[in-house]
Parts: structure tokens; sequence; C-alpha cells
């Protein structure tokens, strides 16, 4: 059996890529999104519509409802389950998404042990200088509004009264894919602009609209994923705030946004054992390492 990621930003044809090889390689597939785990999230995340997906067996696509919890604790279990159908049915495994922070996670491992699911006692902001206060090695890499990392960081401390640099000091993490192979697609600024604008356009031509608003009054606008973008977007337009032109142009520029934001993750976190292409010639990549 043959493992591969495939990454790239939003919108670079990672979906497209993975199916026309997983026909020709017999390849099982892993989504990488962590917007496509949801299900009844299908035009916001740009999930693989069951046409699409044919005969290809998906792992990490529909495994919760909005309501529910996913984290990078569920996306190694579903890791594990797709490589061990892939072992039992003789087949190859490709792994695709845009969500670096899995990769990353399945790549180096993640340190166990430590309930993760501890809450803030006070607001992100507070408990970050409280923890800078104490660990300003670990919490200068983290950014003071990024609720989910605090909120492990804090965890940990408050858990095993260590902090963050002397627990995984002493909780080294172990990998789980650790000689993964990696294919990157590339494409020119512009263009990639011209694909996203075009996926935007495609998505308000297939209901986000609609998806928003059924999502909204089944599961109100507290669930994590209620804030992703297209969804918060749409919620702001269905509040009066925005026209649908003005839907559709910002959340094009907000997905431009993640679209670098990932190319920087994938060019810092992903140095090693990587190919990166164009789109058509890493096509051949893959087919010649399988």
């Amino acid at each position: 059996m043959k493992e591969i990621a495939i990454i790239g930003s939003t919108a670079s044809g990672k979906t497209g890529l993975s199916l026309e090889l997983a026909y020709k390689t017999n390849s099982i597939i892993l989504s990488l999104d962590s917007l496509s785990v949801y299900k009844e999230i299908d035009v916001a995340s740009a999930k693989p519509t069951k046409e699409e997906r044919g005969d290809i067996i998906h792992f990490g696509i529909n495994e919760v409802f909005p309501n529910e919890e996913f984290d990078v604790i569920q996306f190694i279990n579903c890791y594990k389950k797709a490589k061990k159908f892939a072992q039992q049915n003789n087949k190859n495994l490709i792994i695709v998404g845009g969500t670096g922070f899995y990769l990353k996670s399945l790549i180096e491992g993640i340190s166990t042990g430590v309930d993760f699911k501890v809450k803030l006692d006070s607001n992100v902001g507070e408990v970050y200088d409280l923890l800078y206060s104490l660990d300003k090695e670990y919490m200068s890499k983290i950014e003071r509004n990024d609720k989910y990392r605090v909120e492990k960081a804090y965890a940990i401390y408050k858990k095993t009264n260590l902090t963050p640099s002397v627990y995984f000091k002493e909780n080294p993490k172990v990998p789980i894919a650790k000689d993964l192979k990696l294919f990157e697609i590339l494409w020119e600024k512009e263009e990639l602009k011209k694909r996203i604008a075009q996926r935007t356009s495609m998505m308000m031509n297939d209901g986000i609209i609609d998806e928003v608003i059924y999502l909204e009054k089944k599961y109100t606008r507290k669930p994590n994923c209620m804030s992703s973008i297209g969804i918060l977007e749409t919620l702001e337009f269905l509040d009066g705030k925005l026209n649908k032109k003005q839907l559709e142009e910002k959340i094009a520029l907000n997905t431009i946004k993640l679209a670098k934001r990932q190319n920087t993750f994938n060019k810092g976190q992903f140095k090693s054992n990587k190919t990166s292409n164009i789109i058509t010639n890493l096509n051949s990549d893959i087919i010649k390492y399988f």
C-alpha cells in the first residue's frame, strides 16, 4: 500500500485531481478539510458531491453534524480507519485537503494524556497573557487571539501544572505518518484569484444562501463551523449588511486571504519529502510515484 497527501490552497484543484488519480491508482481518499467533515454543509464546504465521488471510497467527509465537535484527535482516528481499510482491501490512500494543521499533526504526531476540553476561565487575551508570563518561548509562537491554541496550552497547564514547553519536552510527539510523501499544487496568484472567483460564483448558483438559512434554523449560529468562510458572510447578508453582489465579493476576498495563509503555512511547515508543481505536471509526478 502506498499513501500520499495532495496539498495546496483552496480552489487549487485538489479534489478533482485526487478523484482522477484515485481511479488510476486504485486508491481511496481521506479528506483533509475541516468543513467537509460536517453533514449538511455541502455548498459552503465545496465538498465533492455523491456523483463526483462515484465509486471512490471516502473518509473524513460527513463524519459529524454541525452541532457536534470535530478536532485533530478525531481526524487522526479517521486516518487510522482509512489506512486500515486500504490495507485490508489492497488499496492505496490519497489524503487531500487544505487543513494544514491536521496534516502537520499527522506527520509530527501529537502529545497525548491531556484532556483538551478545558474551557477558559476568562477571555482569551487574559489567559494568553498569563501563559505568556509563564512560558514566553512557547506562547510567542501563538497569536494572542488564537482561541483554539490558547485553549490547548491552557489545558496543558491546568491539567499537568506544567508549562507547555516543559510538557512537550517530557512528552515528545510520536509521528503517525512520518514519511508521508507530499505533492503540492502551485498556481500563479492571478490565476488562483480567477479560480476562487469562479468557485464563489458557483457557490452562489448552487444555493449557498438557502443552505445557510437551513443551517441557521436547525443549528443556530453557535457552532464553530457557522463562522467559516462562506457561512459567516452569508449570515451578514441575511442580516441585511450586504447585498448579493457584496456577498459574493466578500466571500471571494476572504477566500483569497485564506489561500494566502494556506500557502504560507505549507511553505513554512512542509519542507521535506515534498514535490511542488503546476497541476498538469503534478498529475504525472504522482502517477510515476505510484
